[in-house]
C-alpha cells in the first residue's frame, strides 16, 4: 500500500482537521472539496446533505426478512428513504418523478459488507458499483475509514455507509505507529502493543479518533506465507483487556481468528464477531449462540488463497476452505448469527455476492445466504432498523439484478444497476 509523505494529524486537532487529514492520506481530499459548497450550506441549515428522489417500478421485489417475493414492484424513495414498496397499484407514485425501470430484473436492497478494507475513494465507489452499499471497515493503517465514512455521508454516492474500526489493535504496529502523536510512545515498548497499559491507549486512541468498532487478532495472518495462522499472538487475559476498553467507549470488537484455541479464547473474552474461523470448534460454536457472538468467515479470502500464485498460500487456501465450510455450515444449523464480509484489501474490491455465493456452496439456502448480506450484517453493525430491506423508512439503496436471485444466487455478483441513497449509479 503507498501512502503519501504527509505527518498524520494529531488527535488534538479539530474534528474537521482530524477529518482533513485523514482524507488526505485515504486520497478522498479531492472529492470532499468538489462536495464542500454543498456540505457547508447544508451545515449552516443544521442538516446533511439530502439524499435523491426516485421511483424503481416493474421489477420483482425481494424482502430477506421475509421471504416474500413481489412481482411487477413498486419502490418509492424520497430525500435518500423508502416511502412505500411493494405492488404496482397500491403504492402510490409522486407525479413527475424520476422512474428507473427494472422490469425483468430483480429488485433487493443494497447489500452490506461486514469485513472490508477501504483505503482510498476508489476503494470505496467500487465497493458501492459491486453492491456494498453499506460496509464494516476491518481496520486500516492511518484512519482512512473514517474519512471514508464522512465522504459517505457527504457524498453517499462515492461510498458506503461505513462503520468505521480506525487502526489495527496488533502487537506489531509498524508504521500505523505513525498514525497519531498519541500511539509514538508504544515505539519505546521492547515487545510491543501487549500489556494492557498498552492495549487499553491503542483502544483509546481509536476511540478518541471516533471509530465505531475495535479490530484486533488472536492469531497470525493466512495471507503471508511466512506467518502459522495457528500461531496465538494476544491470550484471553489481553483480548479482554481489549474488550474492556471498548466497551468502556460503548463499542464491540471484531476479532482476527483461525486456531480454535484462539477463537474460544476471543469468544470467551467477550468479543462481538469472529472473522475467518477457519479451525472453530462446536464448543465455540455452542459459546458463540449462546452469546450472540457473530461469524464473519470471509470464505471469499480463504478461497482467494487457494488461487494464489505463492503455492504456500495455495496450499493453506484448500485446506482451510472445506473446514471453514464446514463450520459455516455447522454454525448456521447451531444457530449462531453469520456476516457476510469478503476481507477485501489492497486496492482489490470483491464483490460481496461471492461471499453469498460461497455461503450457499457451504449448505445455507439461497434466501439464508442471501440474508448474511442483507438482514443478518445489518443486525450486526446496529443498522437492522435503516439497511437490509427494501421497507419504509429504510434507506433507499438497491440493487437491480438479472435473474432470479433465489435460483442462482451468483447473479448477486453482478448487479446491473445500484442505487445509494436514492440516487442511481
Amino acid at each position: 500500500m503507498c501512502v503519501e509523505s504527509i505527518p498524520p494529524p494529531s488527535s488534538r486537532l479539530t474534528r474537521r482537521g482530524v477529518l482533513a487529514g485523514a482524507a488526505a492520506l485515504a486520497g478522498t481530499t479531492a472529492v470532499l472539496t468538489s462536495t464542500a459548497p454543498q456540505a457547508n450550506a447544508a451545515a449552516r441549515e443544521g442538516r446533511r446533505p439530502s439524499g435523491g428522489d426516485l421511483v424503481i417500478e416493474g421489477g420483482t421485489l425481494l424482502d430477506p426478512a421475509t421471504g416474500e417475493v413481489t412481482e411487477d414492484a413498486v419502490v418509492v424513495i424520497v430525500n435518500g428513504v423508502v416511502r412505500s414498496a411493494g405492488r404496482r397499484g397500491r403504492t402510490e407514485v409522486p407525479e413527475g418523478a424520476e422512474v428507473l425501470d427494472a422490469h425483468g430484473r430483480w429488485i433487493l436492497p443494497g447489500l452490506v459488507e461486514a469485513h472490508i478494507h477501504l483505503n482510498t475513494a476508489a476503494e470505496a465507489r467500487d465497493a458501492v458499483l459491486l453492491g456494498a452499499t453499506s460496509a464494516r471497515s476491518g481496520s486500516t493503517n492511518f484512519y482512512q475509514d473514517i474519512a471514508v465514512r464522512e465522504l459517505a455521508r457527504e457524498a453517499p454516492k462515492q461510498a458506503p455507509r461505513l462503520r468505521a474500526a480506525g487502526i489495527f489493535v496488533t502487537p506489531d504496529l509498524g508504521d500505523t505507529i505513525l498514525a497519531d502523536p498519541e500511539l509514538t510512545p508504544l515505539a519505546r515498548l521492547r515487545d510491543g502493543v501487549r500489556s494492557p497499559e498498552a492495549l487499553r491507549r491503542v483502544v483509546e486512541v481509536n476511540l478518541a479518533r471516533g471509530a465505531d468498532v475495535i479490530k484486533t487478532r488472536v492469531n497470525e495472518r493466512a495471507g503471508l506465507p511466512e506467518q502459522d495462522p495457528l500461531a496465538q499472538v494476544y491470550d484471553r487475559e489481553q483480548l479482554s483487556a481489549v474488550v474492556a476498553a471498548a466497551r468502556r467507549g460503548g463499542k464491540g470488537v471484531l476479532c482476527h481468528s483461525y486456531s480454535e484455541k484462539g477463537c474460544h479464547d476471543a469468544v470467551m473474552a467477550g468479543i462481538r464477531s469472529l472473522e475467518h474461523g477457519a479451525f472453530v470448534g462446536e464448543h465455540t460454536l455452542h459459546e458463540m449462540r449462546r452469546r450472540g457472538t457473530y461469524f464473519t468467515p470471509t470464505l471469499t479470502a480463504i478461497a482467494g488463497l487457494a488461487e494464489s500464485s505463492d503455492p504456500v498460500l495455495a496450499e493453506r487456501g484448500r485446506q482451510y476452505l472445506p473446514v471453514l465450510k464446514r463450520a459455516v455450515l455447522a454454525a448456521h444449523e447451531m444457530g449462531v448469527p453469520l456476516a457476510a464480509g469478503t476481507d477485501s484489501s489492497g486496492g482489490k474490491i470483491k464483490p460481496i455476492g461471492r461471499e453469498v455465493e460461497l455461503m450457499h456452496a457451504a449448505g445455507l439456502s439461497a434466501l439464508d445466504a442471501i440474508r448474511t448480506a442483507t438482514t443478518g450484517a445489518a443486525k450486526l453493525l446496529g443498522l437492522e432498523r435503516t439497511v437490509g430491506r427494501l421497507a419504509r423508512d429504510f434507506a433507499g439503496d438497491v440493487i437491480l439484478v438479472d435473474g432470479d436471485p433465489l435460483s442462482d444466487v451468483t447473479a448477486l455478483k453482478k448487479p446491473v444497476r445500484v442505487v445509494r441513497s436514492g440516487f442511481a449509479l
